[in-house]
This record gives structure tokens, C-alpha cells and sequence, in this order.
């Protein structure tokens, strides 16, 4: 009975020590935020990401954007594969309205989000539609972005800004962290649809990084 306990025992702690192990392979990066777990939703929900992404809403809302980009590695120069992106922004009224059955921070985020990973060149697209500011508040329009690379832990990006906003002020514009590299993009008319590009450099100016 003893030599049973012991093993029970024995396989308790090795199977805590390795929860422990696979956790501390995951650094604590981008300093606080409170809902980046966001970013893994995409599990609950059975989603696998892929480079390019429609979100919900494309189809019926107007103006329809498209937003491409690469993702380098902090040397700003090497493409990085297999990077987790989580986009997700207002409706047409400047609200986060969720689906009838949200799931997960669907509830705060509203429906308009998907996930993307880059391809082996680094690259992403995802298709949305230009979201309006919050109502009766001074912000400019903007999409939210989540990070993962393998070995972190889920961090935010500056948020993706519209030069052609009325507005976003000057001040504003100097007041960004360029988490990640600056998040203000042109949007241009290119085969009927408003594109805009933005590369991203993983690390650059993200707190607790090196």
C-alpha cells in the first residue's frame, strides 16, 4: 500500500513540475493587460488561423477595407512564421455589439474580430470594414491588435489608426508607443477596396521584452 502511495505521490509531482515547466517557457511580456487572453479564444471555438481572414460584417458594411502586412522578427529584417494576430474593432455605430450567442470576450469585444498566423513569409491579410469612432468620445477610429509568438505570452500592438481620420490629431500621432512599430496607415483605393499595409517588428518598444 506504502510503495502505491509513493508512486501516486511521484507522479503528482512530476506532473506539476512539468505544468510548471510549460508554463515558464512562456515569457511575461508587454507589461499589464487585462483582457490579452483574449487572444486565445480562438481555441475555445475550434478555429484554426490561417495568413488571410474575413471578419464578420465584411460582406454587409460599407467602407470595405483590406489590411495587409508583414511580420518581422526583432532584427527587423527576418520574416516570422507562425505568429498569432487577433484583430477586432467597433460596428458602423461606434459599438462592441457581440452576436446573439457570444463566446468568450465576444462580449466585450463584439463580433467584428478573427484571428490570423502568418505565413512562412511572414505576411497576414484580413478583410473587415473601416469601423466608426466610439460615440460621443474623442477618439479616433482604430482596430485593436493582439500578439502571440511562441514562447510569450499574448501582448498588445498599437492599434491600427487611419491617417485620413479627421480625428486623429497631431498630438495624437506623437503621443503613440509605436508598440510593435507605428500603427497610423494610408488607406488607398486599389481594385475597388481600401487597402492599407503595416509591417510589424516584434519587441520593438514592448515593455519586459529582452
Amino acid at each position: 500500500m506504502r510503495t502505491f502511495l509513493g508512486i501516486l505521490l511521484l507522479a503528482f509531482f512530476a506532473f506539476s513540475c512539468k505544468g510548471q515547466s510549460n508554463s515558464e517557457k512562456e515569457r511575461n511580456v508587454g507589461g499589464p493587460c487585462e483582457d490579452c487572453e483574449s487572444l486565445l479564444d480562438y481555441k475555445m471555438l475550434d478555429v484554426a488561423p490561417e495568413s488571410i481572414d474575413t471578419l464578420p460584417g465584411f460582406h454587409k458594411n460599407e467602407p470595405k477595407i483590406k489590411i495587409t502586412g508583414t511580420v518581422f522578427k526583432k532584427d527587423g529584417k527576418t520574416p516570422a512564421e507562425n505568429i498569432l494576430l487577433y484583430v477586432y474593432h467597433v460596428d458602423r455605430n461606434g459599438i462592441y455589439q457581440p452576436s446573439d450567442n457570444p463566446v468568450g470576450w465576444e462580449r466585450r469585444h463584439g463580433q467584428h474580430r478573427g484571428w490570423l498566423k502568418t505565413d512562412p513569409d511572414g505576411t497576414f491579410v484580413f478583410y473587415t470594414f473601416r469601423p466608426a469612432p466610439y460615440p460621443q468620445v474623442n477618439e479616433p477610429e482604430h482596430i485593436h491588435v493582439y500578439v502571440k509568438e511562441p514562447g510569450t505570452i499574448p501582448y498588445y500592438l498599437d492599434s491600427y489608426l487611419f491617417e485620413s481620420d479627421p480625428t486623429l490629431t497631431e498630438e495624437m500621432k506623437q503621443s503613440e508607443k509605436n508598440r510593435g512599430g507605428s500603427g497610423i496607415v494610408r488607406l488607398e483605393k486599389k481594385n475597388g477596396i481600401w487597402t492599407a499595409h503595416r509591417n510589424i517588428i516584434l519587441g520593438l518598444n514592448i515593455p519586459d521584452y529582452d
